[in-house]
């Protein structure tokens, strides 16, 4: 694996760049709810793989993101013995991109500068329908459970015992694009509590999962809607303690972070990064070092189709648009 830094102004990286052009537009064809440039010709809601060479593309160098949920060099060494096993699995040079912002990892993959990501489950749709990413996996734990769920979390002594006690204070979410961090809060406070933002509460957004927690249990926010499973890893490395942090709330399980590739890889390469997910070995790996925080401790097969279905239902509810700028 490979720093980006170390590539950074090298003819290495101004070569795995130099096919950063706008994706050909898309014929007259099915495409539901994906940008123009797309075609969906399968109906599986993702972005099909084009049917011209010329339009695929092989690059020497691959960019791999995880979703910018904490701090990134914490990620950068967990993901390591993954990338080094995909750079075998490949026979590429795979170099970790640590993205700030669910908007910048969306861009980044739309305009060619991302070839295989993690996006959060909140942005999947986002980068399906506006970046042509297409999701094919998540973790999942031996048994083949998966998901986290979103809490609304409080400190001690902050006056907030129930969702109804954050009337008139502030609310901490994280990201327009993140499930759990604001779209699924905002339509279960809607339906379910008759609150809206601006009108009964003030919404602020802390950027990160993290910010969120580190907020609330500093006391800088009353109250933050968060996924547990950023928070269990938090607790499990020592950033903050249970007792520092009150729930509230807990929903129903979401599925979690979705990992892919961009539509325009080809087809041999795309299956190749496939199994390359599929034949990592966890047991005694950085990544499983990380994510046993979670109980995950498998790559399991999804669709986007099935999967995101909750998702896609919580944006509907959400008057959320997949139109892309």
């Amino acid at each position: 694996m490979t720093d980006i830094k170390t590539l950074m102004g090298s003819a290495a990286l101004a070569a795995c760049l130099a096919f950063l052009a706008a994706p050909v537009a898309a014929q007259d064809c099915e495409r539901g709810d994906l940008d123009a440039r797309y075609c969906d010709t399968d109906g599986d809601l993702l972005a099909d793989i084009p049917e011209d060479p010329a339009e695929q593309i092989d690059p020497d160098t691959l960019i791999f993101a995880y979703t910018p949920v904490e701090d990134p060099a914490v990620y950068k060494t967990a993901w390591a013995d993954f990338l080094t096993h995909l750079e075998a699995q490949t026979g590429k040079k795979v170099v970790f991109f640590p993205v700030q912002s669910n908007a910048a990892q969306i861009e980044a993959m739309r305009s060619g500068r991302l070839h295989i990501a993690g996006f959060n489950t909140g942005s999947n749709p986002l980068a399906v329908n506006c970046a042509g990413f297409r999701p094919f996996t998540i973790m999942a734990s031996e048994d083949g459970s998966f998901g986290y769920e979103m809490e609304i979390l409080t400190y001690p002594g902050s006056g907030i015992e129930t969702v109804e006690d954050i009337r008139g204070k502030q609310l901490a979410f994280t990201s327009p694009t993140s499930n759990s961090g604001f779209k699924a809060p905002s339509a279960i406070l809607k339906a379910d509590y008759d609150m809206i933002p601006e009108r009964d509460f003030e919404p602020v957004f802390s950027g990160k999962h993290d910010n969120s927690i580190l907020g609330v249990a500093n006391k800088d926010y009353p109250a933050a809607s968060i996924a547990n499973s950023v928070l269990a890893r938090m607790i499990e490395r020592e950033v903050v303690s249970r007792d520092q942090l009150v729930s509230i709330y807990k929903s129903q399980t979401f599925p979690t972070t979705g990992y892919g590739v961009v539509y325009n890889l080809t087809p041999e390469l795309q299956e190749k990064i496939r199994n390359a997910f599929f034949s990592f070995e966890w047991e005694g790996s950085s990544l499983k070092e990380e994510f046993e925080k979670n109980g995950e401790a498998q790559f399991l097969e999804i669709t986007y189709k099935e999967y995101w279905e909750v998702i896609r239902k919580i944006d509907a509810a959400n008057d959320v648009s997949y139109a892309c700028e």
